[in-house]
């Protein structure tokens, strides 16, 4: 509900009558180019007109500045700025032609090539005969991004799909500051809804994210846009706002279903409460419409996902998921450490003892950071009095809470109070994760560090709540709070939390390797070895380069390996049918030092030449200095053609 008059801007802590729901808006004055307005009747009587003003000089360069368009394109350059700043040197990568070497982003790479070819050729982007080749793999449940991959196809048909991979890990940053900065609005000041899109947008966590896993990073801008279209739904029910939620949580689908879980979890923590303390028609109707839309706008994700289930290709045994599902929780004391981003800025030994605090940083950076921690606690102080700070801040802490997982980790020490088994797993029984991984579906989220992104949502929101009662009461004091937030702010492929490798680069292209397979018209199979249907689980085969599916969009030529979140039970089961696949992976177990054994009699490998002249095998590219291999392929009836890029090429002799 709209409420307008002389008052002051929304704060976080200022008094006014709640509403029910997640998080209680208030007072909201309405005003020209306010953001934080819900668009509806200010309900006061509009005044006369002005008296003229007298024009002074730059009238024209005020005017436009006041606009709320320009304001909010203004802002939006900045974060982008900012997003690009701190994640330096990734927007170089576009003008280089570079990628991050790493299997997941060639992955993202493959799946907007795929999806631009098959709009193109008017296909079905949730399947794919161009990996597992000749079997084909369902995509379901695999990380395609069809909306991104839809709205990039004209980059990607123009200038290739590294070129639109590159252009959305540079804006993402920046878009995610908008969004949340849109959502606070509702609620803060200007100055604290800024600083809260900053927190988010450019927080280690996300960024991170954006770096490796663009799929996740991509799927996050949902979480305030579902928060901003939930709140402005309670305040104003009607079929309108209701058609808006659900186009953004069926949007969510067709971008990242594992986000989608959780922008549907938020929007049921903001709209349940209120519906329940008061479920008048109107609200029911705008709910419902919500759903049919969602529904209708993620039907063509949730069918192939229904159809990939139904062929067993979403299944694996309950030992696997509870024992991935325990092992990517994060460490109590990683959640609330500075950002390893400290590093960069020469505070090795900071990051040196915060990683090793537990070491249990499953995947990622799952960290708030210790200064969004302190301005969420500052932020929950300023705000006690408002229930809406307190249901911010158990969203926080709840979402944490999730993120620990199934164990507790303290130091180096892990505690399982209320000791439990799950699948053979031992699990503490007061731990929400637990509990949460049973649940059919839901048990699919093996990663319960990741939950910290909707926490995040909470954190930055009381940050900014913070940011604004420093802006009222000791404006001095956000410039050290802004100069310390840098230093956690952003991620730039240095070393992760593990003490990993800093990630390396690999050519969008490798022309002298590929350009005669790119000649070869024939869709012959490309197979790379090491072999294997990798990604998720379950897992199949060695692990192949990065570069193998970045070069298969290259040549457009169908691929034996396969790189997706799920390998269908269905595509595992055929491909062990082929001999020459599963010889293939046999051959890659070389142990150096050990003689070189080809375990096959000539009656095998007769029979494995007959398999590889029907699977259509035209190309073999050697990633390895494995003999082993090498050996196997002759064999087989394989010979060298020639050596490019560190690979070897083999080609059928027949």
């Amino acid at each position: 509900m709209n409420h307008a008059g002389p008052s002051r801007p929304a704060r976080l802590e200022t008094a006014g009558r709640d509403e029910a729901g997640m998080l209680e808006p208030h007072d909201t004055t309405v005003r020209p180019g306010d953001a934080g307005g819900d668009g509806g009747s200010p309900g006061t009587a509009r005044p006369g007109p002005e008296p003229p003003r007298a024009q002074v000089p730059h009238g024209r360069l005020r005017t436009a500045a006041s606009r709320p368009v320009v304001r909010h394109l203004a802002l939006l350059v900045i974060y982008l700025a900012a997003g690009i700043a701190l994640t330096w040197p990734r927007a170089t990568y576009l003008d280089r032609h570079l990628l991050p070497e790493t299997r997941d982003v060639s992955g993202y790479v493959w799946d907007l090539w795929w999806t631009a070819h098959q709009i193109v050729h008017l296909g079905n982007p949730w399947f794919t005969d161009h990996m597992a080749a000749p079997l084909g793999i369902q995509l379901g449940f695999d990380t395609t991004m069809p909306l991104a991959g839809l709205i990039m196809a004209p980059v990607t048909l123009a200038f290739g799909p590294s070129a639109a991979f590159g252009l959305l890990t540079v804006v993402a940053p920046g878009l995610l500051c908008y969004v949340m900065y849109r959502a606070a609005r509702l609620w803060l000041a200007e100055p604290g809804a800024i600083a809260a899109g900053a927190f988010f947008g450019l927080s280690s966590m996300i960024s991170w994210q954006d770096w490796q896993h663009l799929n996740i990073a991509l799927g996050t801008l949902f979480l305030p846009m579902t928060l901003e279209a939930a709140v402005r739904l309670r305040r104003s029910p009607g079929l309108r706002q209701g058609v808006i939620l659900g186009v953004v949580l069926g949007a969510s689908v067709l971008v990242n279903q594992e986000s989608a879980v959780m922008a549907g979890l938020l929007a049921a923590l903001t709209l349940l409460p209120w519906l329940i303390r008061r479920p008048a028609a109107a609200r029911l109707r705008a709910l419902a419409a919500g759903a049919v839309v969602a529904l209708v706008v993620a039907s063509p994700q949730l069918i192939a996902m229904i159809q990939q289930a139904a062929a067993g290709g979403a299944s694996v045994t309950a030992h696997v998921l509870a024992h991935t599902g325990k092992n990517y929780g994060v460490g109590l004391y990683d959640l609330f450490a500075p950002s390893q981003r400290v590093m960069n800025f020469g505070l090795h030994g900071l990051a040196a003892a915060t990683a090793t605090a537990d070491g249990r940083i499953g995947e990622g950076m799952p960290m708030f950071g210790l200064v969004l921690t302190a301005l969420a606690l500052f932020g929950l102080a300023v705000s006690w009095r408002r229930r809406n700070a307190w249901l911010l801040a158990a969203l926080w802490l709840g979402c944490a809470w999730l993120a620990l997982g199934a164990v507790v980790w303290v130091g180096r020490t892990a505690y399982l109070p209320l000791l439990g088994w799950w699948n053979g797993e031992r699990v503490s029984l007061i731990m929400p994760y637990t509990w949460f991984m049973r649940i059919p579906w839901l048990s699919d989220l093996r990663e319960a560090d990741r939950f910290a992104l909707l926490g995040l949502v909470g954190a930055v929101l009381l940050a900014g709540a913070a940011v604004d009662w420093l802006w009222r009461h000791a404006r001095p004091a956000i410039v050290v709070v802004a100069a310390l937030a840098v230093l956690e702010a952003g991620w730039s492929g240095s070393p992760d939390v593990a003490g990993g490798p800093k990630i390396g680069t690999m050519p969008t292209t490798l022309p002298a390797l590929d350009r005669p397979i790119a000649a070869d018209h024939s869709r012959s199979i490309v197979v790379d070895v090491p072999f294997g249907l990798r990604g998720g689980i379950p897992l199949y085969g060695g692990q192949f380069p990065a570069k193998s599916l970045v070069l298969a969009t290259s040549d457009g030529h169908p691929r034996a390996i396969s790189y997706t979140s799920w390998v269908p039970a269905a595509t595992l089961r055929e491909i062990k049918r082929h001999r020459f696949y599963t010889l293939l992976v046999s051959s890659s177990n070389y142990i150096a030092g050990r003689p070189v054994i080809l375990r096959a009699t000539p009656t095998q490998l007769a029979a494995v030449r007959r398999d590889a002249r029907r699977l259509g095998i035209g190309w073999v590219l050697v990633w390895s200095k494995n003999p082993l291999e090498a050996r196997y392929l002759i064999a087989t009836g394989f010979r060298l053609d020639y050596r490019a890029d560190g690979a070897a090429v083999y080609r059928p002799a027949w």
